[in-house]
């Protein structure tokens, strides 16, 4: 699936089960959330932090899934196409940052 086609999948998905979108704050609310959940996990795989009972069984996979969904709606809301953004940022990542990550001596 691509960026775009996520967008209209999202779309439709609301416009035909979710009723309609929430608003741009509640949604800026959920995301915020939403990467506190991926956080937890993250704390909890990878750092050193140890699992609560509440924590087991949460996929890693799925709590990507709920950022990435919520930044979808907000950017469906806003009018922003994520494929021209992302291509646009890729770009600006690219020659901003050509030679600073093969000159850092603490990435070798």
């Amino acid at each position: 699936m691509t960026i775009e086609e996520a967008q209209l999948a999202v779309d439709n998905w609301i416009k035909t089960i979710g009723v309609r979108y929430f608003s741009e704050l509640t949604n800026m609310t959920i995301l915020t959330e939403e990467v506190g959940e991926l956080a937890r996990i993250m704390a909890r795989t990878y750092g050193d932090q140890s699992f609560k009972k509440s924590d087991l069984g949460k996929d890693l996979g799925d709590e990507m899934a709920d950022v990435l969904w919520v930044l979808i709606c907000l950017a469906n809301q806003t009018g922003i196409n994520l494929t021209e953004a992302f291509q646009k940022n890729l770009e600006k990542k690219t020659n901003r940052d050509r030679d600073r990550h093969k000159n850092n001596e603490k990435l070798k």
